[in-house]
């Protein structure tokens, strides 16, 4: 995927979750509907679904600097090198998932579209200061289809899809 093709990509994706998500009743958005996978305890709200991506959207960001400033170590991979199993990683991911929702959850909706905007933004400037050569860089370890950098970016879009489908399974249950 090209520059051109990945912000074409990242601004549809984000107009689309905005969209869909903007449309949701504000009870629909503050409403708990579903289970978080490292504290069975917790449930989150379509609100919280909402800032999860963000904060996706920003571990990806500092995975891309990690690799790009030399350091290898990427959430798939152990400190020496080795590489986590997809359990192991999953592990760690949900923990730093539930984390950043709860440090967001008293956020308002306009407050998380704010937080979201300020991260797209670094995401650009990201891709900005990339060579074509670096897009295409694959980062080690990463658990993903695509793992070039370009692809672990161009991820955000699906990745709301999925949640959105998760939101609106869990406010189907509750109806």
């Amino acid at each position: 995927m090209n520059r051109t093709e990945l912000e074409i990509k990242l601004n549809k994706d984000r107009a689309w979750t905005l969209e869909t998500f903007t449309a949701m009743s504000e009870a629909d958005l503050s409403r708990q509907i579903t289970t978080s996978r490292h504290n069975p305890e917790a449930k989150w709200t379509a609100k919280d679904h909402l800032a999860h991506l963000v904060g996706i959207e920003k571990a990806f960001n500092q995975m891309i600097e990690r690799h790009l400033a030399g350091n290898g170590s990427s959430i798939g991979l152990n400190e020496d090198g080795s590489p986590r199993s997809l359990e192991e990683i999953m592990t760690i991911v949900h923990a730093l998932n539930e984390t950043w929702v709860t440090e967001h959850h008293h956020k308002t909706f306009n407050e998380v579209v704010i937080l979201g905007q300020a991260i797209r933004s670094e995401t650009l400037a990201l891709i900005a200061s990339l060579t074509d050569e670096q897009l295409n860089e694959k980062v080690p370890g990463v658990p993903f289809n695509d793992p070039t950098i370009g692809g672990i970016l161009a991820l955000n879009g699906d990745h709301a899809r999925q949640h959105y489908e998760w939101v609106k399974g869990g406010l189907a249950k509750r109806e």
